[in-house]
Order: structure tokens, then sequence, then C-alpha cells
């Protein structure tokens, strides 16, 4: 695996007929893919300080590169002091070429900067897609830590085409996530 090649030149030259070879597809159609990421930052603290929202709007767009969206709260919950269509939440979703760019900054740059990495859960959702949880956003290198003035996790969701969780594993595992090594019984 040469550095120089991108992610999705490496999915089509050497993932896939890795992956059609170790399911025994009878096509190249068959193997998985990745059809999107989705990056979601439930924001509680928001209901209090709306500024907080528009923050987060900010270093997710710098992040991933695209704009990224609040999300409004569905219904009223009194003990919060949360109204209904109130912004909680900040999420992006990616496709394609930027989803490509984000997965391999991800991946390269972002993860190895997580203090005492030890790898990730390999823990699925038995339809074939992956949530990892991020504790701050500031692994980012395109986060200035001068300008963050609250310390955020996010959830990032894989979402792929695997029929099963088996195959999903095999496809990020192949795009180079970096899962824990457990032993399976």
């Amino acid at each position: 695996m040469s550095d120089t090649k991108t992610i999705k030149d490496q999915y089509k030259e050497d993932i896939v007929p890795n992956l059609v070879k170790q399911f025994g597809y009878t096509s190249v159609m068959q193997a998985p893919t990745l059809e999107k990421i989705v990056l979601n930052q439930g924001l509680g603290s928001a209901v209090a300080d709306k500024k907080i929202i528009d923050k987060a709007i900010e270093e997710m767009t710098t992040i991933t590169g695209q704009k990224a969206i609040s999300r409004l709260s569905k219904k009223d919950v009194s003990n919060f002091k949360l109204r209904k269509k109130m912004p909680i939440g900040v999420m992006v979703t990616l496709r394609g070429k930027k989803m490509y760019e984000f997965l391999e900054r991800l991946i390269r740059v972002a993860l190895p900067r997580i203090r005492d990495f030890k790898g990730i859960s390999s823990k699925l959702d038995g339809h074939g897609n992956y949530t990892l949880g991020i504790e701050e956003q500031i692994i980012f290198p395109e986060i200035n830590i001068d300008n963050v003035s609250k310390i955020t996790g996010m959830n990032i969701t894989f979402v792929t085409s695997g029929k099963t969780d088996e195959e999903a594993y095999a496809l990020l595992k192949e795009f180079g996530l970096p899962f824990k090594n457990i032993k399976k019984s």
C-alpha cells in the first residue's frame, strides 16, 4: 500500500479484489461499498446558550469542508427546559469525494492524535454500519485549539452496503480503520 494512492483508488484497486476473494463473490459489484459518513454532535447545553450551536456548526464545517446543519428537538421536555424545534445538535452527511477525503484524514491524521490510543471498538450495529465515538473535536488538525471555547465530542457513523456485520467489518478494516484486536470465541 503506497501513500500516493488516494483511499478511493485503493478501494478500487486493492480492497474490492480482496473482498471478492475473501467472501467468494461472483462479481465485483457484490463487494460492499462505503455509502456515506454521517457526523453528529448532540449539544444539550445549547438550550442555555445559543452561541454553542453557531460555534459547533463552524467547527464541523471546518472539519468536513461541507456546511453543517443544526438539528432541532422534536418535542417539549420540561425537565431539560427544552421546547419543540429548539436547536440541540449539529450534523453533516458526507458522500463521494468529500467522504473519501474525510476518511483519509480521519485514519491518517486525526485518530493517531488521540491520547493513549489503542484502537477502536469493533462492535457494529447488526446492519453493516459502524458508529465511532470521538470525545474531543480537537483531534482534527483543522481546529485551532486557541479558538475552542468548549470541548465537545461527536459520533461518526459509517454507512456501508454490507449485508452483514462481517462484510462491513472487513470493508472498514481494509480501509485502514484501526480496530482493536479482539479474540472471537
